[in-house]
């Protein structure tokens, strides 16, 4: 298979809140109230762990198919730690980032520990969210200013 984009467009609309277009879907991004925001939905680094949470729901599925077992429910929690001082411009101390993300996958299922053990080997292995999470991604950041031609 080629590769595949993926890509997201959007508009400030005020201080704290994104809304963005993907395909057909509007995603729209605030922060909590505590943090200046409306708290109209979630904040950037929730949509980062709800991202890792979603991956590892289509990926799980997908090899216990392949595994030849059949989750029947699959409760996903994800957490994950950061410092704002950074991100508010506070101190330079410690990262913007997450410090940690811990993710548990609690499957339903008749699987036994060892294909369990197999399936999660594998889910780690093949989840792109956590590759992206845990290995460099080459990122291009730039600004253009919009202005009027006279």
């Amino acid at each position: 298979m080629s590769d595949l984009k993926f890509s997201v467009v959007g508009d400030s609309a005020s201080a704290t809140q994104f809304i963005g277009k993907t395909r057909q879907f509007t995603l729209v991004v605030d922060e909590p109230e505590a943090l200046g925001g409306t708290d109209e939905d979630a904040n950037p680094v929730e949509y980062i762990l709800a991202g890792f949470a979603g991956c590892a729901n289509v990926v799980g599925h997908l090899v216990a198919k392949e595994l030849g077992f059949t989750i029947k429910n699959l409760k996903i929690e994800v957490t994950g730690e950061l410092n704002p001082d950074r991100f508010l411009g506070t101190s330079t101390k410690e990262r913007a980032g997450f410090k940690t993300i811990n993710l548990n996958l609690i499957p339903e299922t008749d699987a036994s520990i060892e294909v369990l053990t197999q399936w999660l080997q594998i889910v780690e292995e093949r989840c792109p969210v956590k590759d992206n999470l845990q290995n460099k991604t080459p990122l291009k950041i730039s600004v253009e200013k919009e202005y009027t031609a006279i």
